[in-house]
Parts: C-alpha cells; structure tokens; sequence
C-alpha cells in the first residue's frame, strides 16, 4: 500500500490510468541491479528513483573523476576522489528517502556476478566494456532476468530489451567478442556528454514498463540513436538459441577486453616505449624514459626509430597503439609490438 505522503509524491504517475495506484505500488515492491555508476547509470538511477522504484543496487568499483563531471550527472565536483557507488547512494538517498539503495563497490566477475544480480528483478546494463557486458548478459541468461542494455560512443547510441525467456540477448546482436583494438573506448574516441543521459533515459523507461507491464518492450528490438542527424530507427532482432545454449557457465573475458596485465607490462623492459597519444595526454602522465610521437605523426618520423631494436608503442586504451603497430610493421619494424590495455591499464594496475 501507498502511504499518503507517497500518494503526494508521485500524484502524476496516479493519474495515468497505465500506471495508477497498482503500477506504482509494483514500482516501489520492485528491485533494479544498475552496472556501472556511470554515464548511464546516472540517469537510470536518477529516474528510477524518482520513479519510486523500492529498491536500486549500484555495482561500480570506480571514484569519481574530474573527466566524468560533463555526462556523469549524478556527481558534482565536491564527489571528484569519492567511490561512485557512495557519492550516488547519497544523491539518490537525497532524491527519495523512502527506497532502499544497495551499494556494491567491487567490479562484478564470474565470482560474484551470481549472487549480486539474482536478488534483483529487472538489471540495467550500464556499462562501457565489452567484458563486462557479456558478463552481464550471460548471468541475466543464466537467471533468466531481463538485461535493460545500453551503449554510447561518440555521437551514436544503443538500447534494448534482452530476455532470454521470449527473445534475443546480447549474443545474439553480438557471438564473440571483438578484437579489442577495433574498439575503441570513451576514453579514446570522446562522447557527447548529452547522449548518455538520452540513451539511460530510455532504459529507465524501459525499466519502468518491465516492472509494471504496461506497453510494449524493446525485447526483440535494437534501438539506434544518432545525435548528429537527430534520428531513431529500430532494427529486428532475432533469438539465436544456440547463443542461449552455449552459455552453461561463467567466465572472464580478460584474455579479449581487460587492461594490459603484468606479464606484457614487464615485457617493455629494455624496449623503447613509444606513446602515439595526444600532448595533452602526455602532459597529464607518460610511462618513465618513454617517447612522444603521436600517432598522427608517425608515418613521418619512423626514421627517428631504430629498426634493430624492441620497440613498444603505447597509447591510453590499446586502440591507437594497435595501429601504430600496423603502420610501423609495414614499415618493416619487425620487433615492434604494442601495449594491450595501454597507459590506462598500466595506470590501474600501479595505483
């Protein structure tokens, strides 16, 4: 039952026949797993809420980073330096006294993936790795829970439904992962800081219609957002069992997205580390004795390198290295090689 005071609060929501009194009181029995405090995790967890969803969990092993400030709206600049997941219980806690807020500041892994996401009805995939959302994906498939997925990159961004109950899931838009330099990261290739909150509204709205059943999901559907061209499309999807039957179990999926681990990082050794990153990012930390060459450069001061010694190229997540690599290979580098993960996973790995 509602109490008064929630009757007050969310007196819009009542008068919609769709939701009324019985919708809202299945917002506030109702729980959400939200992955990743991030871009899309803020505008979820702010909407949800809101919305008067009685119990949120937050899963982010992240602090909060001056650079997250312009997408990431649930933290203000007072949060640099806190853990997320206790900077936004607060704001959310703020936002509505009357629900419950479950923090988990860990990364999620095949370990722990289990036992977090299964206390929770519907989960919203937040997050900005590849790793990580096939994590997600599999558990959601393995528990047979709703996978509310999202991504953004540059000016575009995705949304759907996944449910291995009646339609596809993530494998069946994407089998395997990819190769990890063809995908470039946020951190690489920028983002609009509006897109996120466009594309997290979606899945809280989505989140919303799961729990009350009302209206149509986009289970079965992929939607497509480009920013630039103000447009939205829908494509079909189709369920691939034997995606469905092919995940029996949980895994990591290091060897294909995690950073640099300590094995290649011990490999630069005596090797000339190259970083092919911008100056402002080499102005803001670089690897001890490395040299600076951005990548956009390269091609024309190969000859400054030495062709018959080990040559290490490095940039902020792996992408721009792997084609450093590619250039420096044509070139007849044969020694040379590149930093898997990049100064961002070297970075995690020393602090």
């Amino acid at each position: 039952m509602l109490t008064k005071s929630e009757r007050a609060r969310y007196a819009r929501h009542l008068i919609l026949p769709e939701v009324g009194e019985e919708g809202q009181e299945k917002l506030k029995a109702g729980s959400v797993l939200v992955v990743g405090a991030g871009g899309l995790g803020s505008p979820v967890g702010l909407y949800l809420a809101a919305a008067g969803v009685g119990r949120i969990g937050l899963v982010d092993f992240d602090d909060v980073d001056a650079s997250n400030l312009h997408r990431q709206v649930l933290y203000g600049t007072s949060d640099v330096g806190r853990p997320k997941v206790e900077a936004a219980q607060a704001r959310l806690q703020d936002l509505n006294p009357d629900i419950v807020i479950d923090t988990h500041d860990a990364a999620l892994t095949s370990e722990n993936a289990l036992g977090i996401i299964e206390k929770y009805d519907v989960i919203v995939d937040g997050t900005d790795n590849f790793a990580t959302r096939y994590l997600v994906n599999d558990a959601c498939v393995l528990l047979g829970k709703p996978n509310v997925y999202g991504s953004i990159f540059r000016f575009e961004g995705q949304a759907s439904v996944f449910s291995a109950a009646d339609g596809a899931c993530y494998r069946c838009l994407y089998p395997e992962p990819p190769p990890p330099h063809l995908v470039p990261s946020c951190a690489e290739g920028g983002v609009l800081g509006v897109l996120p909150g466009v594309v997290g509204t979606i899945q809280a709205t989505e989140t919303i219609k799961l729990l009350t059943g009302i209206g149509e999901t986009l289970a079965g559907r992929l939607l497509l957002f480009d920013a630039l061209r103000m447009s939205f499309r829908t494509l079909r999807l189709k369920q691939q069992h034997d995606s469905h039957a092919a995940i029996t179990e949980l895994i990591d999926y290091d060897q294909f997205c995690n950073p640099a681990n300590l094995h290649e990082v011990t490999e630069i050794g005596d090797a000339i580390a190259i970083d092919v990153r911008e100056e402002y990012e080499w102005d803001a930390g670089h690897i001890d004795g490395a040299r600076h060459i951005p990548l956009g450069e390269l091609p024309n001061r190969l000859d400054e390198l030495p062709r018959d010694a080990d040559i290490v190229f490095y940039c902020q997540t792996g992408g721009r290295s792997a084609r450093a690599l590619d250039v420096a290979r044509d070139a007849g580098f044969t020694r040379a090689k590149h930093l898997r993960g990049g100064y961002a996973g070297l970075a995690s790995l020393s602090s």
